[in-house]
C-alpha cells in the first residue's frame, strides 16, 4: 500500500527526539487558520485555541502543531493568515522562542517544505504600524514527521500529520489544491465539503485509517497523527492508533497530551458556569493511560 511505504518513508527520514516522564507535549492539528473571511472555520476557535496554547505555555509543555495550520491551498500568502490571527501566533511566538515548538507540515500547508518559502514568510514579520520587519519565528525547520524515543524504555511514538499515501491530498495535492482554491473554497463558504477530503467522506476516511493500522501491525509502532479531523483513542486491545480530531470542530477543538510518561485526550470549549459566565473549560475525554501500554515490542 502506497500509505504504509509512504509512512515508513517519514518515520526513517523524520525528526528524533528524545523523551522522559519528566518531558510534557501537547498535540494538535488541523486548525485551518484562515483570512478571517466567512469560510474561514478557525475564527469561531480562536479564542479557546488561545486560552488553551496560554495553559499549555504556562505549564511548561511544547507544542507540537501535526499539520495543517494554516489554510495555505486557499490562502498562500500567509501574511493575511497571519494578519487575521495576529494575537494567536503571537502565542505560538512565545513557544518557538522558548525552544517548545514543534511545527509539522500537512498537505494544506505543505508549502512549508520548501526551505525559501519558510525564509520568505516565517522567519520575520511586517509590523502593520511601524512597517519595519521584525522576527517572527526564526530558523524555524518544518518537518513532515517526528519520532518521539523514550529515553529509558526505547519506546517510539511516531507523529505525523497523515496525509501520507492519500493520493488527491498528498502524490496529487498540486491539483487537489488548485479546485479548492479556485472552485471549492467558494462552495465551503456556504457549507459544501471538498469529496477530495475524508472529513465528511466516511467511506475515504475508513480507507485511510483502515491504512494506518496495516502500517501499525507491520512496524509494531504507536501512531498519532490528524488529517481525517476524526479524534481517536484506542480502547482496550485495539491498534496504538491516537489521533488528535482537529481545532475546528463547530463549538470546540481537541488535543493529546503526553505527560508522565502518560497519554490523555482532551476536549477544549466554551461553557456557561453555574453563574452563566462564559469560561473556556478543559474536558478529559479519555485517558490518562501509561504510553507502555502501547509499546508493541
Amino acid at each position: 500500500m502506497k500509505t504504509v511505504q509512504r509512512l515508513k518513508e517519514t518515520f526513517t527520514s523524520g525528526r528524533l527526539e528524545m523523551f522522559d516522564a519528566s518531558s510534557k507535549y501537547v498535540i494538535l492539528s488541523d486548525c485551518h487558520r484562515g483570512n478571517g473571511n466567512q469560510s474561514d472555520e478557525f475564527t469561531k476557535n480562536q479564542n479557546t485555541f488561545q486560552h488553551a496554547l496560554n495553559h499549555y505555555y504556562k505549564d511548561g509543555f511544547t507544542l507540537i502543531e501535526a499539520g495543517d495550520g494554516d489554510e495555505l491551498w486557499e490562502h498562500p500568502r500567509i501574511k493575511d493568515i497571519k494578519n487575521a490571527h495576529f494575537e494567536t501566533f503571537e502565542v505560538v511566538k512565545k513557544f518557538h522562542d522558548g525552544g517548545r515548538f514543534i511545527l509539522l507540515y500537512g498537505n494544506h500547508n505543505v508549502y512549508l517544505k520548501d526551505k525559501a518559502y519558510v525564509e520568505e514568510n516565517l522567519y520575520r514579520h511586517l509590523n502593520e504600524h511601524t512597517k519595519e520587519w521584525v522576527p517572527f519565528l526564526p530558523d524555524i525547520e518544518p518537518i513532515e514527521g517526528l519520532v518521539l524515543k523514550h529515553k529509558t524504555t526505547g519506546q517510539n511514538i511516531f507523529v505525523v500529520h497523515g496525509h501520507q499515501g492519500d493520493f488527491p491530498n498528498d502524490q496529487g495535492w498540486y491539483f487537489s489544491m488548485l479546485s479548492l482554491k479556485y472552485f471549492w473554497r467558494h462552495l465551503h463558504a456556504l457549507g459544501f465539503q471538498n469529496p477530495a477530503s475524508p472529513v465528511k467522506n466516511a467511506y475515504k476516511r475508513h480507507k485511510i485509517e483502515k491504512n494506518y493500522a496495516s502500517w501499525i501491525e507491520k512496524y509494531r509502532i504507536m501512531l498519532i497523527c490528524g488529517h481525517t479531523h476524526r479524534l481517536k483513542y484506542p480502547r482496550n486491545g485495539d491498534l496504538p492508533y491516537f489521533n488528535t480530531g482537529c481545532c475546528i470542530y463547530p463549538t470546540s477543538m481537541t488535543a493529546i497530551e503526553l505527560e508522565n510518561d502518560h497519554v490523555t485526550m482532551v476536549r477544549w470549549k466554551i461553557q456557561p458556569d453555574d453563574q452563566g459566565l462564559l469560561k473556556v473549560t478543559r474536558n478529559i475525554i479519555h485517558g490518562p493511560d501509561p504510553i507502555a501500554k502501547y509499546d508493541m515490542r
